[in-house]
């Protein structure tokens, strides 16, 4: 009899964790919101760099042509690798949308480089009325730019090239805002 109350208790507590386990796995599965991303930024990194010349790529740009970020000299740049499958990523573009907006005329650029289908990034740009440029990555920008490991991945780069911050993982609007006016 003692055995038989024993073993009904492990499988208990093993049905207690299981449930605990399928419930926070399905918690984490949804798509993610503002307030959980950004209480999560320890999980993600924040590197300040010094005098970082940033890779002159020439991408193919989902309007047709090519991007060149040496186009763009004299402006600060955010350049943010991103994809449409990826929830931080499609949580961080209306902010992106917004900045551009607002900040364009006072020499901001945004440049979007999808690590995706060209045609998905189309329809995603359209559907999403982004309105900054937004080219398609290729194998060697990407090795240029420290190897992509995880997206978003956005760098500031300052009007003469140079990178002086990378983020890797959601970044609320006003740390983008704050870091371009700081260049301006």
């Amino acid at each position: 009899m003692g055995k038989k109350i024993i073993n009904v208790v492990i499988i208990l507590v093993v049905l207690i964790f299981l449930f605990y386990f399928i419930s926070n796995f399905q918690n984490k599965k949804e798509s993610p919101t503002e307030k959980n991303m950004v209480n999560s930024q320890a999980n993600y990194t924040e590197k300040n760099e010094s005098t970082n010349p940033a890779y002159n790529f020439s991408l193919k740009s989902i309007n047709g042509g090519n991007i060149k970020l040496f186009d763009y000299l004299g402006k600060v740049i955010i350049l943010n690798f991103w994809a449409t499958w990826c929830p931080p990523c499609r949580a961080e573009i209306p902010s992106f949308v917004e900045l551009y907006k607002k900040y364009k005329k006072d020499g901001l650029v945004i440049i979007g480089v999808a690590i995706d289908n060209e045609y998905k990034v189309k329809n995603f740009v359209k559907d999403f009325n982004v309105n900054y440029p937004v080219a398609i990555a290729d194998e060697t920008t990407n090795e240029k730019y420290g190897g992509i490991r995880g997206i978003p991945t956005t760098f500031i780069i300052d009007k003469k090239g140079n990178i002086v911050k990378s983020y890797v993982g959601y970044r609320p609007k006003e740390m983008f805002e704050n870091d371009f006016l700081s260049l301006k």
